[in-house]
């Protein structure tokens, strides 16, 4: 079993940063991929940024050039540097683990995913 515990969440103004934890304990593997997604009303659940355990990575278009995934193995540890965040990124952020070294074309798909965390809200005000 695997424990996933997002923090880092708030509230900005348009322009501002944030900086989204991620802390994995529990049953993990040696290979593996985590994720951030997010999800806000009316809307499907998206895919923002995937690394593997192999230091692997995929970034969304919609964020590319504003956010910015990292991962810290030695304390298992997801992290998603936000800047420029505009209202649109206002959304539930959740952290997400794969027990599979997921290859590109699966990583921004939520099926493929094991484990959940219970999500840090982002809200960006104009």
């Amino acid at each position: 079993q695997v424990h996933l515990v997002e923090s880092g969440g708030g509230s900005v103004q348009a322009g501002g940063s944030l900086r989204l934890s991620c802390v994995a304990s529990g049953d993990t593997t040696a290979s593996y991929s985590m994720a951030w997604f997010r999800q806000s009303p009316g809307k499907e659940r998206e895919g923002i940024v995937a690394i593997n355990s192999n230091g692997d990575s995929t970034l969304a278009n919609s964020v590319k050039g504003r956010f910015t995934g990292s991962k810290d193995n030695a304390k298992n540890t997801l992290y998603l540097q936000m800047d420029s965040l505009q209202p649109d990124d206002t959304a539930m952020y959740y952290c997400a683990l794969s027990r599979r070294a997921l290859p590109g074309y699966e990583r921004a798909h939520q099926d493929e995913y094991d484990y959940w965390g219970q999500g840090t809200q982002v809200t960006v005000s104009s």
